[in-house]
């Protein structure tokens, strides 16, 4: 089989990454290929889907122009710095350009070890492939930047972790696998020539307008910080907890990556966390702004060194940038929060009336999710004001705070049905929730079941639609069906 590779990163210097084979598995099998998605790479996705394809998505096969590497990079985990880490699981194919002419990665997660493993077996359980799948085409159809999963193949062989679960391996394709552990690698090195090189690299492969500025390393942090402050804005907006946004989990590109313990709210509660590792709640919803501006701060030490010639001058340079973060992030917040309540224009109230709302969601246990797309029946029609109060544990506290909103939105001169409709377009009918994905995985694991995972992933493709023949989706779990922790999967 041969795929459209054109490989630049694999060209860079060997400290950059190792070359390694993806380990032989003993009877792969296609769960699922992404159509749409190799549509747009240009692939065939009869192909794919192939006996020949599924050898070449498990890594028994290279495809002609495919270059293995597995990437080197650093990170801050939970806050604590490990100078090595890499791709431990994960082996960089090579590089695809697509029809709309975007470079992407394609990587193959689960597919053996490599010299980053760290005495790890370098593979993958079903149960994860299946859950990054899910939450990473939910994201996609969300709107929200994020990696993207091209294929999904189990492996035949068993996988040992708290117990034995049936292996498969994830294709996955990003704009890069380039993060902030990658330039941390460089700088706990003291390596500046390779920190010069990775710096104009990532410039030019994802924000190349920002290129001819003399300073590389400096347009780079500002377009990084732009994008991470506009993607958790876009989190919160959808109700989604990463879980474990360390810096090795942090993507140059602006995209969501690395979905281990990640999860979506139910009910609103800004401290919410469901990752298992995460005891502190560092990671969790209401404090990912904040552990993202720390995530920037950290790729601007790493830069340091190419920032400006005098240490005192790179560091004003480096805070500027990173003290930019929390401004940035609270317009695009402000932008996601007014669209979401139906304001089409910008009144200094408007923060307020949010931040009450969700206050009052807190207190009463109000699912996020189910909120907010009731309230676009609201904006059509106050009648509707009933279903949405009756969501509240105190029923008058939505009634309150809806004279609020409505005297808001009476300054608009925005017709109730356009309102609504714009108001759909931002608050999702569906979303990946936790107890869904958790009984899709059982099913599969424990049943070789895909029918779950199947109609989860279709319905999830049109989240903004009302689907009312697959409306179960969208409800809320029952008490006995909440998830409380997810795992890492590796």
């Amino acid at each position: 089989m041969k795929l459209p590779f054109d490989n630049t990163y694999a060209r860079l210097p060997d400290r950059f990454h190792a070359r390694v084979s993806p380990a032989r598995v003993r009877a792969p099998r296609v769960v699922k290929v992404n159509r749409a998605l190799a549509e747009v790479l240009g692939l065939d996705a009869e192909q794919l889907a192939s006996p020949e394809g599924a050898e070449v998505l498990a890594g028994n096969t290279l495809a002609e122009g495919a270059e293995p590497i597995a990437l080197a990079y650093a990170g801050h985990q939970f806050g604590s710095f490990v100078s090595q880490l890499g791709d431990g699981r994960a082996i960089l194919l090579g590089e695809v350009v697509g029809r709309d002419g975007k470079r992407r990665d394609l990587q193959l997660k689960g597919a053996g070890r490599t010299p980053f493993s760290r005495g790890g077996d370098g593979r993958a359980a079903l149960g994860p492939v299946l859950r990054e799948y899910v939450v990473s085409e939910a994201m996609a159809a969300l709107g929200v930047p994020t990696t993207r999963a091209l294929a999904a193949v189990t492996t035949g062989e068993p996988v040992y972790r708290e117990e034995v679960l049936p292996g498969a391996v994830l294709a996955r394709v990003a704009a890069s696998h380039i993060r902030v552990g990658t330039f941390q690698f460089f700088a706990a090195r003291d390596d500046r020539e390779a920190l010069a090189t990775l710096a104009s690299y990532a410039l030019s492969r994802h924000y190349p307008g920002a290129m001819g500025s003399g300073n590389d390393a400096l347009a780079l942090l500002e377009r990084v910080v732009d994008a991470q402050a506009t993607l958790v804005a876009r989190w919160l907006g959808v109700g989604f907890v990463h879980g474990v946004m360390n810096t090795d989990n942090t993507s140059i590109s602006g995209e969501t990556i690395d979905y281990g313990p990640c999860a979506f709210l139910d009910e609103y509660d800004p401290a919410k966390k469901f990752s298992s590792i995460d005891r502190g709640g560092r990671y969790a919803f209401g404090n990912q702004p904040r552990i993202a501006q720390w995530n920037m701060a950290r790729l601007a030490e790493a830069l340091l060194p190419l920032l400006a010639e005098g240490e005192q001058e790179a560091v004003r340079l480096a805070t500027e940038r990173v003290e930019r973060f929390s401004a940035l992030f609270a317009a695009a917040h402000a932008r996601v929060l007014r669209a979401k309540l139906g304001l089409a224009r910008e009144e200094e109230g408007d923060l307020a009336l949010a931040a009450d709302l969700l206050e009052r969601l807190a207190s009463n246990g109000v699912d996020y999710t189910v909120f907010f797309r009731r309230l676009c029946a609201s904006a059509a029609d106050p009648a509707a004001d009933a279903q949405v109060a009756a969501l509240f544990a105190e029923p008058g506290a939505f009634r309150d705070w809806a004279e609020s909103w409505r005297r808001r939105l009476a300054r608009e001169e925005v017709t109730s049905e356009a309102r609504a409709s714009a108001m759909r377009l931002v608050n999702p009918a569906f979303i990946p929730r936790n107890h869904r994905i958790e009984a899709l995985i059982q099913a599969a694991v424990l049943r070789d079941d895909f029918e779950p995972f199947e109609t989860l992933v279709r319905v999830l493709e049109r989240p903004y639609d009302d689907q009312p023949e697959s409306a179960h989706q969208s409800e809320p779990p029952q008490l006995d069906e909440r998830v409380q922790y997810t795992f890492c999967g590796t």
